[in-house]
């Protein structure tokens, strides 16, 4: 009975922080002048650590910028940002980003992405849609150390590529798989 009281406490306790984040998130949302802003500097940020981004930046048809993801969990966990999609330099929508997850988890963390698209189905998918699931749709390969490594601008051959960075905090690893990101007003 101890032990079934203290995993329904576990759950509410995660829950409520999970809510809690997104929660605060939304209510201190920023303009979207402050957004605009935000995503300029994360990616001048990301460029100025990661050359490999920088150089597909050339490439796609436009980038999708989540400057701050804020993720927390206790067993069940969730993550909530806003960002941008930028063609041609320019901010032509405004998105959330949001993930659940469950399993063996505590803490909590923020960081940025950003997932350049290649192509103009990509662009479409996301642009039709009003937004997408990460993991379903157009191909996209998360790049790390590894993946840079073997890449450069005649390799490119995927729909998307997507770099995650500034990630603080107590959590172990960032996925962005089965992140869904919907199109939102600004």
């Amino acid at each position: 009975m101890f032990h079934t009281r203290r995993k329904f406490m576990g759950l509410a306790v995660a829950l409520t922080a999970a809510g809690s984040i997104a929660s605060a998130n939304m209510a201190n949302a920023a303009t979207a002048e402050e957004l605009n802003q935000q995503a300029e500097m994360a990616l001048e940020s990301l460029y100025a650590t990661n050359p490999v981004a920088k150089e597909i930046s050339g490439e796609a048809e436009a980038v999708l910028v989540f400057p701050n993801i804020v993720k927390a969990g206790l067993v069940f966990g969730g993550a909530y940002g806003e960002g941008v999609m930028k063609e041609d330099g320019e901010v032509v929508d405004y998105y959330n980003s949001v993930t659940g997850s469950w399993g063996l988890q505590a803490g909590a963390q923020s960081y940025g992405y950003a997932v350049f698209l290649m192509n103009d189905e990509a662009v479409g998918h996301v642009k039709e849609t009003h937004g997408w699931e990460l993991g379903v749709g157009p191909t996209v390969v998360v790049v790390d150390e590894g993946v840079a490594k073997n890449l450069s601008t005649s390799t490119l051959r995927d729909d998307a590529y997507a770099f995650v960075f500034d990630q603080q905090g107590l959590m172990a690893g960032v996925s962005i798989e089965g992140t869904k990101i919907t199109q939102i007003k600004r």
